[in-house]
């Protein structure tokens, strides 16, 4: 007789594989933007300041202003350049819907050495743009103990043809915006949008680059003139950096 006791034992089954290491994320396309022959006037990381800086300025209203500037007798904003300046690439870029930017490289291969996020929507800047003349002029207050360069200037007041229109704060890249660069760098002249970047709600990723002529009129003042090619229809845009 069967000792009671004893039980017919299986043989346990083997332990499971250890799981297989995951696969590591495909990685974007390399960014082979060149840094600037001149300083680019970005720190190697944002300070504590322009943080504090960028975080109250994504709380505050986008306005939409009228930027037109009626043209009388075929005047074109070109008839008051100033020469001597230096020929730049400008790219305008942004959700439609969502503040525009403003990126400037000493050629589509380099670096943006500047890069200013304004309280005013892509798309009615562009819009206005391309039926009148535009001018928007950043101001910011003068401080004299200070030895901090012009472009490096934190936040400024916007005015878009001489109406307040809310602020602007200059801004390091961030990984999209040199994702966004490295995919125009072939890109001298043009506008559209960017395949596949595009949000929930439809709104598409437009980008307008074109040449500006940057002058340098003192330490104090910095003016970008867009250079049309032709000089008779088309988008005009200055931009002026003053410090009072």
């Amino acid at each position: 007789m069967a000792d009671p006791m004893r039980r017919s034992s299986s043989p346990s089954p083997p332990p499971p594989p250890p799981p297989l290491p995951s696969s590591p994320p495909c990685p974007g396309p390399p960014i082979s933007l060149q840094p600037s022959p001149k300083r680019s006037g970005f720190s190697k990381r944002p300070t504590k300041l322009l943080r504090q800086i960028r975080a109250v300025f994504r709380t505050l209203p986008i306005l939409s202003p009228a930027c037109r500037i009626p043209l009388n007798g075929g005047s074109r904003l070109h008839d008051v350049h100033v020469h001597g300046g230096t020929r730049i690439t400008g790219t305008i870029f942004g959700y439609r819907k969502s503040r525009v930017n403003l990126a400037f490289q000493e050629s589509p291969r380099c670096l943006p050495m500047l890069i200013l996020e304004l309280a005013i929507p892509t798309g009615k800047l562009l819009q206005d743009m391309g039926v009148g003349m535009v001018r928007l002029a950043l101001e910011c207050e003068k401080r004299p103990s200070e030895k901090r360069k012009i472009l490096d200037e934190p936040i400024w007041t916007l005015y878009c043809n001489g109406k307040k229109s809310g602020y602007g704060v200059r801004r390091d890249p961030s990984n999209e915006d040199l994702k966004i660069m490295q995919t125009l760098n072939a890109v001298s002249m043009g506008a559209g949008v960017i395949p596949g970047e595009e949000t929930g709600e439809g709104d598409q990723l437009t980008y307008m680059r074109v040449d500006f002529e940057r002058v340098t009129g003192s330490k104090d003042s910095e003016t970008f003139y867009m250079i049309n090619p032709d000089t008779n229809n088309g988008a005009e845009l200055s931009i002026f950096l003053v410090r009072i």
